[in-house]
Formats: structure tokens, sequence, C-alpha cells
């Protein structure tokens, strides 16, 4: 095929290959070929959809009639919210929802068996709406496509069952599904033109080359996701033993001390944030906000934020400075009960949201309190009212036994090496 411009009708118009591909370059290396869906190698196909699977959709039903009853019915919602490319009817048949309906309800289009593909018709966003799971059903176990879903099931054994698990996630393929959703507050795709899309598809050999690299990966990334879940047990272990006393470091021993949190620093509020002075991307201090909480990197110190003010602009309305090793948390709202606790690496300023521990100099090591704060569940303190709020009074009344700030800082770098060594594996 040339570098001509191809064009495909979409029912609203026209869109060319510039629009679909994610490399059209005029420059094609040896042994590839320019197609509409870009740049591929000579020996792929170029199939659309219709031409490789019968598609059809699910059976509706509410999320209110499901149970722990009756055959195995798979939720778009359940779709939006897996983490896997696949569904194993066999293996995870107790987790899935069922309904109690006869089978005979039920058109065999919805049946899903063992290879078919299941894309949902309605999402919330863009991304979501090529959110799909591949069906492995080897002992055909009945199995209800439900609300919302579309279902592709083969025409022939062109693609291999293992390669459909990653086939459609490629930025190609999101590509056109974004082209094609329509919606506002819900994006939507139809049948229709799901049969459209086009897909690039290598030799059966090199399909199955491709999917056992990519389920390797898989493995690998599931090993060291079960590796950090078993970390952070230990480390949730450690602190309860070693933030109580339970479990004393070698070399440590004598009485701990028994003092409020209010013996140790003070509890304030942050203050208001005028809408006219927000949105400074530079200034003298960082003006912390609850969302900043979820900024990247700001997971245990928050480095970022969205917001700075200069010294003039704080003076102006009247803000408090936090001075570093500020514990700061949230104090009104539902964003309370995620109980994030994070540190100071600078003196900022908080907005009225916000509450911030200062600890007295000397009193007490940052990263033990940062630790302590932890194991505490603030959430329990909420005021019973309308608006949920913290009351840095109620705080500073919660005693805890204290050792000496020695071995408070002993167990911090205990506790922190645990850290920096979940960190190093999340980061691979």
């Amino acid at each position: 095929m040339d570098n001509a411009q191809i064009t495909i009708d979409n029912g609203q118009g026209t869109i060319d290959n510039s629009q679909l591909s994610i490399v059209n370059s005029p420059l094609v290396p040896p042994g590839y070929k320019q197609t509409e869906v870009g740049v591929i190698p000579k020996d792929w196909e170029v199939k659309p959809f219709h031409g490789l699977f019968d598609i059809s959709g699910g059976y509706s039903a509410s999320r209110a009639q499901l149970s722990s009853e009756g055959y195995c019915y798979l939720h778009y919602g359940d779709i939006h919210k897996s983490t896997s490319t696949f569904i194993d009817a066999q293996s995870e048949y107790q987790d899935i929802p069922k309904l109690d309906i006869p089978l005979t309800h039920i058109s065999p289009a919805s049946l899903l068996h063992d290879g078919d593909v299941v894309f949902v018709d309605a999402s919330e966003d863009d991304e979501g709406a090529s959110k799909h799971i591949v069906v492995v059903n080897k002992d055909d176990i009945p199995f209800v496509s439900g609300l919302h879903t579309i279902v592709l099931k083969s025409k022939s054994d062109i693609l291999d069952h293992k390669y459909r698990r990653y086939c459609f996630q490629t930025r190609n393929v999101k590509h056109q599904f974004r082209y094609y959703a329509v919606g506002t507050k819900v994006i939507g795709i139809s049948k229709t033109n799901i049969a459209k899309l086009l897909l690039p598809i290598p030799t059966l050999a090199e399909q199955e080359a491709i999917a056992a690299a990519l389920s390797d990966a898989d493995a690998l990334i599931e090993a060291l996701e079960q590796l950090i879940a078993k970390k952070r047990q230990v480390k949730q272990g450690a602190m309860q033993e070693l933030l109580t006393g339970k479990r004393r470091l070698p070399g440590f021993s004598g009485e701990w001390t028994v003092r409020t949190l209010g013996s140790l620093g003070r509890f304030r509020g942050g203050n208001g944030f005028p809408t006219a002075f927000q949105g400074a991307v530079e200034g003298d201090y960082p003006f912390f906000k609850v969302s900043d909480m979820n900024n990247e990197g700001n997971s245990t110190f928050m480095t970022t934020s969205n917001n700075w003010v200069s010294e003039s602009t704080r003076q102006q309305i009247n803000a408090n400075i936090f001075p570093r090793d500020t514990i700061v948390f949230a104090k009104i709202g539902a964003a309370i009960f995620l109980e994030r606790k994070r540190i100071l690496l600078q003196d900022s300023c908080l907005d009225n949201n916000m509450m911030g521990y200062v600890l007295d100099p000397g009193m007490a090591h940052c990263r033990f309190m940062h630790y302590l704060f932890q194991i505490t569940e603030l959430g329990k303190l909420v005021a019973a009212t309308a608006l949920p709020a913290l009351n840095g009074k109620d705080i500073a009344a919660l005693s805890y036994s204290f050792p000496s700030l020695k071995e408070q800082t002993a167990i911090a770098a205990i506790l922190s090496d645990m850290d920096a060594e979940i960190t190093a594996l999340e980061a691979k």
C-alpha cells in the first residue's frame, strides 16, 4: 500500500489515516508498510472488527438484582473496576456476582464462552470507553454478559486467545475508540461503531510470542505487587510493635513516659485562601490545599504545591506560617477519613481545610511522630455534625507512651528503611 491518503466513512463524515494513525510518516522503514492504522510490518494484516467478530449486546439486569445465587453475571461496572486483562470463570467463580434467572431467558449471544471479548458501552471518560475484558471459560460455565456490555465472539481462529488480552489496549485502538465515542457526561460507543474499528494483526506465531512476552511481564508485576503487599504488612506489624514499646530495639531499655500530644507541640488550623490569590506557580511559600496531598511525590513529604504566595500576599491575607517538619492533615470534610498525614519540607501555608501539628523543638522526633500518626485514626475523633470536622483540642488530649529522643530516632530510621524498600519495589 502506498502513502496515499486513506479515508474511512464512519457515518458522521470521514476520517483519514492521519486521524487514526499513531505513526503516519512518509518514510516507511524497509520491511514495513503504510496502512489505515499507520506503519506496520509487511506480514501483518489490518481487519475491521466486523470481519473478526460477531457483535451483540448483553442481558440487562441492575446491580440490585445480583446476589450469590444463580449464574455468573458480568456487570459493566465490574469491567471498569477490574485491573486484569481477563476474567477466569472457574478460578474466580466465587467472586463473580450471580443472576438468578433461567438460562432460557438469555440470548445465546449474551452467554460468554472461552475467548469472548466484552467491552463496556458506557463510561464516564474517554479512557474508560475502550475498557474491556477477555473471558477465560474452558469448562463452559454458564456466564451471562450483562448491563451496558458489548460482546465480541470470534468468527475464526485468526486471533490467539492470550493475544486478545493485549491487542485492544494499544494507543491506536484507544484512539479509534475516542474518535467514535459520543456523549458529554457519559461517554458511549455503539455496536455499530465498534464494528468499524480496525485492528492490526500479526501472524499467529508472532501473536503467540507477543502474548508470551507480555504474560511474563504481567507475572513479574503480579509477583512484585504481592511482595510489596507483604512488605507493607511487615511494616504495619513493625509499626504497631515498635511505636508502642511491645518490641524494643537492641541497646535500648528503660521505661517509656506517658505524654499527651499537646505537651509536645501545638495544633493549628490553616487560613482562608481567597480565589484571587490562587494559581501562582512560584513565590516565597507553597500554599497547600487538601488536594495537594494527591500530587505525585507527596505521599510522605509535601514536595509539590499547586499554589504559591509571596510574603506580601501572605501578610495581606494574614496566613499563618507552618515550619518545616510540621505534620499536616485534613481537618474538614470526607478527606479526614482517608487518614492521610504528610510532613512539610519547608516553611509553608495551609488552607482552612487543613490542620498542622507543629512540634516544639527538641521534644520529639518528627518522623517518629509521623509514624505514630499513621497508626492513629483521626476519623474516630470527628465531631458529630453535618460536616465532618476535627478539633485540635481533642487531638492534643490523646496520650501515648514515648521513649527517649534517641530511641525515637532509631525507631524512625528502621521504619524509614522499610519505606525506602517498598518505594524501590514500587518504582521497579
